[in-house]
Parts: C-alpha cells; sequence; structure tokens
C-alpha cells in the first residue's frame, strides 16, 4: 500500500496538480539539498565536539558555509515567474518554515557560543590570541602528564609535587594570558554575550583550573601580596587612629572648658582684694 501511494504521488506531481502546487525549480531543488547537507555537517560537527568543548576552533568552517547557503536561498531568484522565488518557496511557504527555524537554531547556538572572539574578523581562522592560549594550554597538558608519568609508583596518588614545581611556570602563563584575555574582552564588550570569552577558551581554562587547584592541589602563588598585606596593616591601624585622635581630643576640649573657671575664681580674687583694702 505503501509502494502505490509513493507511485501515485510521483504520477500526480509529474501530470501536474491543478491549484497552487508547483514543485521546487530545480535551482531552488539544488540550494535546499546544499542547505540539508550543511545542516547535517554542521550538526555533526557540534555534537562531535560537545565534550570536551572544542566547537569553534572545529566548526567555524561549518558554520561559515551554511551561512553562505542559507544566503544564496535568500537571494536567489528562480527563472519563470515571481512565484517560484527560492526564498519565497524555500524560505516562507509554510507556517513551520524549516530552513528559518535551522538557520536560527545554528546562528543562536554560535552567538551563545561566542565563537566570534576566538575568531577572526572574517571568521576564517582562529584568532592569534586565541592560537596562543590553546598552545599554553597544550603545553600545560602535556607536562602534567609528563610529570604524571614520571611519578615513582610507590608515592601516594595525592601526592603531586613534580607537577605542581614542575608545571608552575606553563600554568602561570596560561592563567595570566586568560585573565587578560578577559579584561581585553569586557573592556570592548556592548551585549551580555560578548562579555565572555568563547565557550572553547573558557571550557579549556576551567580544566586546566580544576586539575591544578583539586586533583593535584596545587596552588598559585600571589604577586600582589605585599599590596595586600600593606592594605590589610592600613585598615587594621584605622581604629587605633581613631580612638586616639578621639582621646586628644577629649582632653583638649576639657582644658578649653575649664580655663574659663580659673579666670572668674581670679577676678573675685581681686574684687574682694580691692573692696576690703
Amino acid at each position: 500500500a505503501l509502494e502505490l501511494a509513493q507511485e501515485l504521488a510521483e504520477e500526480l506531481w509529474s501530470a501536474g496538480l491543478p491549484g497552487d502546487l508547483p514543485e521546487l525549480e530545480p535551482e531552488c531543488r539544488s540550494l535546499l539539498a546544499a542547505f540539508a547537507e550543511g545542516s547535517a555537517a554542521l550538526t555533526g560537527c557540534l555534537g562531535r565536539r560537545a565534550r570536551p568543548v572544542r566547537l569553534c576552533q572545529g566548526c567555524h568552517g561549518h558554520y561559515r558555509r551554511l551561512l553562505a547557503q542559507y544566503g544564496s536561498i535568500a537571494r536567489a531568484v528562480g527563472n519563470s515567474s515571481e512565484s517560484h522565488n527560492c526564498a519565497k518557496s524555500i524560505l516562507t511557504s509554510d507556517r513551520l518554515q524549516v530552513v528559518v527555524t535551522l538557520s536560527e537554531f545554528f546562528n543562536e547556538t554560535w552567538e551563545a557560543a561566542n565563537c566570534a572572539n576566538c575568531l577572526k574578523n572574517n571568521s576564517e581562522g582562529l584568532s592569534n590570541s586565541t592560537e596562543e592560549f590553546l598552545d599554553l594550554f597544550n603545553k600545560s597538558l602535556t607536562c602534567f602528564e609528563h610529570n604524571l608519568q614520571g611519578q615513582a609508583i610507590d608515592l601516594s596518588p595525592n601526592n603531586y609535587t613534580e607537577v605542581c614545581k614542575n608545571c608552575n611556570e606553563t600554568y602561570t602563563k596560561l592563567n595570566d594570558l586568560y585573565n587578560h584575555l578577559q579584561r581585553m574582552n569586557r573592556q570592548g564588550g556592548e551585549s551580555a554575550h560578548s562579555a565572555h570569552l568563547c565557550i572553547d577558551i573558557e571550557d579549556a581554562m576551567n580544566i586546566t583550573r580544576k586539575l591544578w587547584s583539586r586533583t593535584f592541589n596545587c596552588s598559585l602563588p600571589c604577586s600582589d601580596t605585599v599590596p595586600v598585606i600593606a592594605v590589610s596593616s592600613f585598615i587594621l591601624f584605622l581604629p587605633i587612629v581613631f580612638y586616639l585622635s578621639s582621646f586628644l581630643h577629649s582632653k583638649q576640649k576639657k582644658r578649653i572648658l575649664i580655663l574659663p573657671k580659673r579666670i572668674q575664681s581670679n577676678a573675685n580674687l581681686v574684687n574682694i582684694q580691692e573692696k576690703y583694702s
């Protein structure tokens, strides 16, 4: 029964149905097929690179091609009449608008991942700062792995002294670069999404920090120790200054209040002496 229904549908389409049911022109059919293949390729890329997150660095080529394919559909015009315009037939001819919905989904996902913050202006490749960060990230992981392999078997599994000592310089550079990129991005960001770095860099830094602090139990020396101690000492010294100044001010006020009484008593004594003289 299914095969008979398919054959009947093909005969009806080939014979041409009355009313408003035209078949897609070959040009529009080709554009739709290209968009479908591009959507499948991008979906597969996003799914394969979901954990660990490598969306921006691995899928920017697929995303750029899909944008071009959607643009071709939106700009294309059929060879016959206006009713066969590819944009009208593919994008807005029904309530569901599958192609438009798919395009919006990919655009929202790409924007939420802030991939533009990892790519060059033309989105043809990773930016120099992103490549520098990923290079330091890979060096940090390599250092972790190398020092773990060189650790003696009889040591406690929680003793990662060699990792902390030998990988401290690489990790410090990676952490400083991440903080620098974060500050630069916040200064230039205008929207809520642009306040974040791209998801690839954020996920990579989160992984590295968890390994460093939780797994290896390493600590990063604070470079701002002296300023922190100075500010803390100043804050602790403020109450002493306050109470000392209050004490001196109260003593001075008492002296001012007592002084007129002495003057008045001396004046009375002089009057008494003049009276009996």
